[in-house]
């Protein structure tokens, strides 16, 4: 993902956990929150519940994998928790879960 794409600061995670609205499935929680921008930034948050260092990365290079594979509508600020069943997950499985939350909140279009 390239950086103008990346949710980035405290700040802004702070914002969309005060403030947006949230969606859930078994392996993970999306909340999102309206922008300014003219593009959808996306962040990731990945604890240690889910598992060691190791874990928690591979999750996360998952995550990004699977955002990238669709569309998504601009103007958003999102932000992707994985939930501790995440670290069992395979990539299709994560993807699956992530298409359906963008699914059912509107902001993503399939590939």
């Amino acid at each position: 993902m390239r950086r103008e794409q990346r949710l980035t600061r405290g700040g802004d995670f702070a914002r969309v956990y005060d403030h947006g609205k949230s969606w859930v499935n078994n392996l993970l929680v999306m909340r999102a929150i309206p922008s300014e921008l003219d593009r959808t930034r996306i962040g990731f948050s990945v604890s240690k519940r889910v598992g060691n260092a190791v874990v928690r990365n591979r999750v996360k290079r998952m995550l990004r994998q699977a955002v990238l594979d669709g569309t998504w509508d601009a103007g958003w600020d999102v932000v992707i928790i994985a939930r501790s069943a995440a670290a069992d997950s395979d990539f299709h499985q994560l993807g699956s879960a992530i298409e359906d939350l963008g699914r059912r909140s509107g902001l993503r279009r399939p590939a």
